[in-house]
């Protein structure tokens, strides 16, 4: 297990203690079996940065793997609550069509109500351990987190009421590989294991993990799966500030290759499953080619920008400098980040992330297939 994960809890960073305790104290452990209505379909969710709403808050990492400063949260919550973007993120979109509360982090100081689900996304993880190696909370440390989750309910529900209410009927999120693919071309960092093997190779090694943790899910009785495929990471400023080669696109050729390669093994993975394992239902959303179009034709998305960040430092504000409180100090911020699609060197706005998540939730099956997350509730 990484340094950031203890055998018992993910060390607790005593500052975040007060601003959490009041609203936390009165429901502190408590699942009511008459509470939960019929239509509830809990989100478990397991992600990176783009789904991490606080759980960096609470482990013994970098401010490089947090965002709880300003400028983070000026949009929505006027506070930095730990979301890396200016607001709101998809998850939290998706639990509002969901007529659900926000899903708070899963290490949240005194979060213990798990019936509507749970959010286990740490910025900067991976699906391979090696990936940000003790600063975040990578795939299959969520995955336990996930199965402690299950004994609880459980012992709180009963066997059958947990399987059958909260486990068969929910809904797992899932989008990790960006930082497997975008860490081996940073340089000084891990650079070496992306180079040991050929990128199908390292693809199916992401991909594996990935899959081990699909089918232990199964095992529990998890049937309804929605994942996003990766974004153009090799168009965003992160990846041009690299000097590395650009495409006529504007991108960088090598990052953009490997994450294609990535997102055609994985609907070939998903359709392989649905054969497999008997039940298994999903949502394959196309990610890349939402991201893609607003940035080759942002005004038809009411953006202004789409090459560049908000906030950032250097070439395109492409060095992860956003607040000046990481490795890197100088940064920019924009005057109107409504009029961006990417608000710091990796990451969209919250107004990108609502015209997604939207799609998401009612979009056509060429975005979200077979199902997309509004009927893959109802089945």
């Amino acid at each position: 297990m990484s340094m950031a994960v203890s055998s018992s809890r993910i060390q607790l960073l005593l500052p975040l203690v007060v601003g959490y305790a009041i609203n936390l104290a009165i429901s502190h452990g408590q699942i009511c079996v008459a509470q939960l209505e019929e239509e509830y379909v809990p989100l478990f969710i397991f992600r990176d940065s783009l789904f991490d709403v606080g759980n960096n808050n609470y482990i013994n990492t970098t401010t490089d793997m947090q965002a709880n400063f300003w400028p983070y949260g000026i949009t929505s919550f006027k506070y930095p609550s730990g979301r890396v973007s200016d607001g709101r993120l998809i998850p939290d979109f998706i639990a509002e069509y969901a007529n659900m509360e926000f899903i708070p982090p899963y290490l949240q100081i005194g979060n213990h109500q798990y019936s509507k689900g749970a959010n286990f996304a740490s910025a900067g993880a991976g699906a391979l351990v090696e990936t940000n190696q003790g600063l975040v909370i990578d795939l299959s440390s969520q995955l336990k987190y996930f199965i402690e989750v299950e004994t609880l309910l459980k012992q709180k529900l009963g066997d059958e009421e947990a399987r059958t209410l909260l486990i068969s009927k929910a809904i797992y999120l899932f989008s990790i590989g960006t930082n497997d693919y975008l860490v081996p071309f940073i340089p000084n960092i891990y650079s070496i294991i992306l180079q040991k093997y050929p990128p199908q190779v390292y693809v199916d090694m992401v991909l594996g993990n990935l899959t081990i943790v699909i089918k232990e899910i199964y095992k529990k009785g998890g049937r309804k799966f929605g994942f996003l495929n990766l974004f153009p990471l090799g168009c965003f400023p992160v990846a041009k500030a690299l000097n590395l080669e650009i495409n006529k696109d504007g991108c960088v050729e090598e990052i953009m290759e490997i994450t294609q390669l990535h997102n055609v093994a994985l609907k070939e993975l998903l359709q392989k499953l649905e054969t497999q394992l008997q039940g298994f239902k999903y949502s394959y959303i196309d990610f890349h080619t939402a991201i893609s179009e607003r940035i080759k034709d942002p005004s038809k998305y009411g953006f202004k920008e789409s090459k560049i960040g908000c906030c950032g430092g250097g070439p395109y504000r492409g060095f992860q400098s956003c607040g000046g409180k990481r490795s890197a100090k100088e940064y920019e911020l924009c005057e109107n980040v409504e009029e961006y699609l990417i608000f710091d060197a990796a990451h969209p706005t919250e107004k990108a992330y609502h015209q997604i998540a939207e799609q998401m939730w009612n979009g056509d099956h060429n975005f979200a297939g077979p199902y997309n997350l509004r009927e893959l509730r109802q089945t």
